[in-house]
């Protein structure tokens, strides 16, 4: 402990005492707080106010280090074995108790009980930890995934596993990158479920789904849920769109990650005589992003996974801290452990991830590519964020930017799967309904449509355009605007009589 550390006041691994309290209770909620998490010093003489070495008494000092060292050992459960020093400083002496991580979680007070004596660390303070962290901290400690948790409360049929089955392979067979990848995948069966962890057997003989499976096809309606938002500014205060996307998973996922894409820029780069379009953000990434963010999900809090997007980034935030034994160093290295491994067979044999412990790397590789600063990660302790930071005014892409196209302004037609209050305005002008489909990932393509089927129609509206081509109003607009800017369409005439004129195609 040096002077510059106490001066840096407390925090997440250090708490500060003038002297032993005579309440051994008073610090042993810090002592197995250290222990349920990553460790850390308790220091005693020196005043957490006005972070001054006052010291502990040299006549006292080796008594006051046996009654800290029996008073941890004798109060916390598991035993906590702390490793209590001296330390002088400023010609005054101070006693350091260090607590290590602890390897049985979770760690409580005895006096207290399970219930109500573990403590968690959050923000420099010591917190009860509550039953669902509580709960958490055991299954990890003891190697076990609650999503492979059996759920003897529900059944399921042969019809229902089958159906399961068949929809993975459907989304495996969408997923594949290649002809030879796609002949690789085989049939997902029963006995591939339960080795998985997705269906488990009783002691009776009957098949049960676990919380993998529930999760999985989103049956639990609250925790199943991704929440997606675009805010104005760089604060939660207002929101510009919202969605809350339950169902299957895979499917959850993809909508949340359509929904980042038609909020964020989309932009150009000429290669050659070529127009590509590019996202201001990896969109590979942010899909990482979010199928990590499902598969490390704490399931056991009260929360669910969180996509927003400000001015300046976009985050993405995951109920369930750092597993034990990863550090953020480690992550960015290509570390990984899985909270979810249920999920995470499913999810790998859905080709939805690749190689374990390859986003974080990749992503940072992507960033560093687009010219970017650094992800920041942010370990919230009973969460995690990441934040992917979006250019700004004065600091310019290396893309060529032939236009800066603003996503989509957000679908006021929902798939069954978002859920959103209805509104209504009298006198509105209503646009045609369209059901929503993914567009094309060549921007090119729509492009080109458009210019035929102005060139074969001249007289088409705006209006049809947005219903045979499935876009915005905002998008279909700022593709015209686009054509007529590089001289590959002109309007002659009214906005109500007039017609499009092809001058060239693309």
């Amino acid at each position: 402990m040096t002077i510059e550390e106490i001066l840096a006041g407390e925090s997440k691994n250090v708490e500060f005492k003038v002297q032993r309290p005579k309440d051994s209770s008073k610090y042993m909620k810090t002592v197995v707080a250290f222990s349920n998490g990553e460790g850390g010093r308790i220091v005693f003489g020196v005043d957490d106010g006005s972070r001054k070495v006052v010291g502990i008494p040299k006549d006292i000092v080796f008594s006051e280090i046996d009654a800290i060292t029996t008073a941890i050992s004798d109060s916390c459960e598991p035993v906590v074995i702390p490793d209590v020093y001296l330390q002088s400083i400023d010609d005054k002496t101070i006693i350091i108790a260090e607590i290590s991580a602890g390897k049985q979680r979770p760690y409580y007070i005895k006096s207290l009980g399970i219930k109500d004596g573990t403590y968690i660390r959050v923000s420099g303070t010591s917190r009860p930890a509550g039953r669902d962290l509580t709960a958490e901290m055991y299954y990890e400690d003891e190697g076990r995934s609650y999503d492979k948790v059996i759920r003897k409360d529900l059944t399921v049929t042969d019809e229902e596993i089958a159906e399961l089955c068949h929809q993975m392979k459907e989304v495996a067979v969408a997923n594949a990158k290649s002809k030879t990848q796609t002949e690789t995948i085989r049939n997902v069966t029963k006995n591939v479920l339960l080795s998985w962890g997705l269906l488990a057997e009783a002691e009776d003989g009957s098949i049960h789904p676990t919380n993998g499976y529930v999760f999985l096809l989103g049956k639990d309606e609250f925790l199943s849920q991704i929440q997606c938002g675009m805010f104005k500014g760089t604060t939660r205060a207002v929101f510009i769109d919202k969605r809350e996307y339950s169902g299957p998973l895979w499917k959850q996922i993809d909508d949340a990650f359509q929904f980042v894409l038609r909020n964020i820029h989309l932009g150009a780069r000429l290669e050659g005589i070529y127009r590509k379009d590019i996202y201001e953000l990896p969109p590979d990434s942010i899909r990482e992003l979010i199928i990590n963010a499902v598969m490390n999900c704490s399931f056991l809090q009260n929360s669910r996974i969180q996509v927003a997007i400000y001015d300046d980034r976009l985050e993405i935030t995951s109920p369930g801290g750092l597993m034990p034994g990863v550090t953020l160093d480690k992550m960015k290295e290509g570390y990984s452990k899985i909270r979810n491994r249920a999920l995470a067979h499913a999810f790998s044999y859905m080709n939805l991830i690749e190689a374990w412990g390859s986003g974080i790397p990749k992503l940072l590789e992507s960033m560093q590519e687009y010219g970017l600063r650094e992800p920041e990660f942010c370990d919230l302790e009973i969460g995690f964020r990441i934040n992917l930071y979006r250019k700004t005014e004065d600091k310019k892409s290396e893309i060529t930017q032939v236009e800066l196209i603003a996503g989509d302004e957000p679908d006021r037609e929902h798939s069954e799967n978002e859920k959103e209050p209805k509104r209504s305005q009298k006198g509105a002008k209503k646009e045609p309904k369209k059901s929503r489909k993914r567009e094309p990932k060549d921007g090119a393509e729509i492009r080109n449509g458009i210019l035929q089927r102005m060139q074969e129609n001249p007289a088409i509206t705006q209006l049809k355009l947005m219903e045979e081509f499935e876009l915005t109003r905002k998008r279909v607009q700022i593709i015209i605007k686009d054509l007529q800017k590089n001289g590959f369409v002109e309007r002659q005439g009214s906005n109500r009589s007039g017609k499009w004129v092809v001058k060239k195609e693309e």
